[in-house]
């Protein structure tokens, strides 16, 4: 008896995970606005504070204070439901990839899930998980060039940047100890957030172009399997 053979991958639509991860990139550069602002307003206290100028109420401290805190736990509510709501979405476009173009994949689809989790490895394999599936999804895999590999290699770049900077104003804020150096440490708090948001927005972008090509391919492929 001929054993029946197994079953090969299908495409499936990445279409509305893209629609999900949009809106919590969205909400993710609401929290980065929202921490500006209240580090503008710890900074405007601590103006009050060096300056000499006018009577500090210690209440609006309080309040600033709780300010910052109260929006990064949001930030870090949003970011994970991002993340794993992101990494559902690429490991869906990484399983479509494998039907486009699997000659092209230089890595199995676990490594799309995997890979974001290994310390350091996750600095690049990710990055290069994106660069073969983008391949994938061009109307010739085969040829010379990636369409929207600049797109991808800035937001790459942008997000690492901002998380080491995250990391450093995070910590520079942890540490400052008197009104100076708070004021000083929530310059490098806004400019963290403005840091994040360029790369959320460029996340975006490449968030709905992979998905288009993607989306464009299978339509005008004819006999690609559609689950």
């Amino acid at each position: 008896m001929t054993p029946m053979p197994a079953p090969g991958p299908v495409l499936r639509s990445p279409v509305g995970l893209s629609h999900a991860v949009t809106v919590l990139l969205g909400l993710v550069m609401l929290a980065d606005v929202l921490n500006m602002a209240a580090a503008f307003f710890m900074r405007s206290q601590m103006d009050r504070i060096t300056s000499g100028v006018g009577d500090v109420d210690l209440t609006d401290l309080d309040r600033a204070d709780s300010a910052l805190a109260g929006t990064g736990v949001f930030y870090l509510l949003a970011l994970l439901a991002t993340a794993t709501v992101f990494i559902i979405w690429f490991h869906r476009v990484r399983q479509n990839a494998e039907v486009f173009a699997p000659d092209t994949q230089r890595r199995s689809a676990g490594w799309a899930i995997g890979a974001w989790f290994i310390p350091f490895a996750n600095l690049w394999i990710p990055r290069g998980i994106a660069l073969d599936v983008l391949r994938a999804g061009e109307p010739d895999p085969y040829g010379g060039t990636v369409r929207h590999q600049g797109l991808l290699n800035a937001w790459w770049g942008v997000w690492i940047a901002s998380n080491v900077f995250d990391r450093l104003a995070t910590r520079r804020y942890d540490d400052a100890e008197s009104p100076q150096a708070v004021h000083d440490a929530t310059g490098w708090l806004i400019t963290g957030s403005l840091l994040d948001i360029v790369a959320a927005v460029l996340a975006v972008l490449f968030v709905r172009r992979l998905t288009a090509a993607q989306n464009a391919k299978a339509l005008a492929g004819p006999g690609l399997p559609v689950g």
